[in-house]
């Protein structure tokens, strides 16, 4: 996977920072502000924008003495057609999913595989014949 992909998938995988870019879909914010509506601690919304703005996620601007920070809606819509056109493309072709994509085709003679769906269908069925 494109690795501004997973940046931004772990940038957002905290529930904090989600909160904040849900806050910044709203209306641009200081860290004040942001710190008054999540209740949390100014140093640990600076490490929040921080990440997301590594992950390109947001942007900061500059207003006299404050700065304010802004959804990057165009970089967020970019990143949403890469992660479209990860999810449409041919298994086969992706670089780093070799070995998935081998596993995959011989997952129907996987004996594991096999051996534990059997498991499964025989204890679904004594499970339906005790009822």
């Amino acid at each position: 996977m494109d690795k501004k992909l997973y940046k931004v998938f772990k940038a957002l995988g905290e529930p904090s920072r989600l909160k904040i870019v849900k806050m910044l879909s709203v209306q641009s914010m200081c860290v004040c502000e942001l710190c008054e509506v999540l209740n949390m601690l100014q140093p640990r919304v600076s490490q929040h924008l921080r990440i997301l703005k590594e992950a390109e996620v947001v942007y900061e601007n500059r207003e006299g003495y404050w700065v304010y920070y802004s959804l990057d809606r165009d970089k967020l819509q970019e990143l949403w057609q890469s992660f479209q056109a990860f999810l449409n493309a041919d298994l086969k072709s992706l670089r780093g999913f070799e070995s998935e994509y081998d596993r995959l085709i011989n997952l129907d003679s996987n004996e594991r595989v096999i051996k534990t769906k059997n498991k499964l269908r025989e204890r679904g069925s004594e499970d339906r014949s005790l009822s």
